[in-house]
């Protein structure tokens, strides 16, 4: 595997693979890898000649009071992980070099990016479409892997790419669970023992609004009303948001139909987490 830190070698590796019409299948990350980067790994492997893997901790989508510095990085055990699953390049380029002194363009979607997580994390959608426009361009990707975990990240990312006209298939993967059901992310790692168990409740939550919903519950406020009950339960926990929305919308909606996107954020002590689900009705 080699690791590329400029973008200039980065383009010159693209340029080569684009003469021989190597397909190009890429997974962007912040690093800190768990078994759901993995699994786009193992994806963008199955799906493209060669597998990228890009790992950024991008400074534009943090605020100014969240954990930017603090944000879990470890190159070397990101770096082992990732030749191990036999990953063509790990592109891990510096602040300075994604972002020069002068640097001021930035992509928005206000119609997208202001809700759910946007409300709580103003401007983190500007950072993150500026990002991942910019490494599309380096990287030029045929087709671009991201969990169904980041759902509002998702949706905004395709429609990037629509209005924009870019040359990438974007693939969402389903969201990869610990064995009690907590969906992995690199910020469990803050989470203390206690924390960890009471962070079950966003998963369970979900599960609770799945029963109701395949017992026939469309009723958008009564299943959110269940969801809130049983979070609101949980000492640890503090609700940000509960919503059902509309899945290219993001406007909610009050009856439950099919891909209904059910999505919440929960502190769990100071660690804020996300989870969802995309509901699929019984026939």
């Amino acid at each position: 595997m080699k690791i590329i830190a400029a973008i200039s070698e980065m383009r010159t590796v693209v340029r080569e693979w684009a003469s021989r019409d190597v397909s190009i299948g890429f997974v962007p990350t912040m690093g800190f890898l768990h078994a759901g980067h993995i699994s786009l790994v193992r994806a963008a492997k199955k799906n493209a000649d060669v597998a990228v893997v890009s790992l950024f901790v991008n400074p534009t989508q943090f605020g100014p009071k969240e954990d930017f510095k603090t944000y879990p990085r470890d190159l070397g055990r990101d770096a082992a992980m990732l030749e191990g699953e036999g990953v063509d390049v790990l592109f891990h380029p510096s602040a300075e070099e994604m972002y020069p002194a002068d640097f001021a363009t930035f992509v928005e979607i206000p119609e997208l990016q202001n809700k759910l997580c946007g409300r709580s994390r103003p401007g983190h959608f500007r950072g993150v479409c500026t990002v991942v426009l910019k490494l599309f361009e380096i990287v030029r990707p045929d087709i671009a892997f991201f969990g169904q975990k980041d759902a509002q990240q998702a949706i905004i990312l395709r429609t990037m790419a629509r209005d924009l006209n870019l040359d990438v298939r974007i693939e969402v993967l389903p969201i990869v669970r610990e064995a009690d059901g907590l969906a992995m992310s690199s910020r469990n790692l803050y989470l203390s023992a206690d924390e960890k168990r009471a962070a079950l409740v966003l998963s369970g939550s979900l599960g609770v609004a799945k029963s109701l919903i395949d017992g026939g519950e469309r009723n958008a406020g009564n299943v959110l009303a269940a969801v809130r009950r049983m979070i609101s339960g949980e000492p640890l926990a503090r609700i940000d948001y509960i919503e059902a929305v509309a899945p290219e919308s993001l406007d909610p909606v009050r009856e439950i139909a099919e891909g209904t996107l059910i999505a919440l954020a929960v502190f769990i002590g100071k660690t804020r987490l996300i989870d969802n689900l995309i509901v699929q009705l019984e026939s």
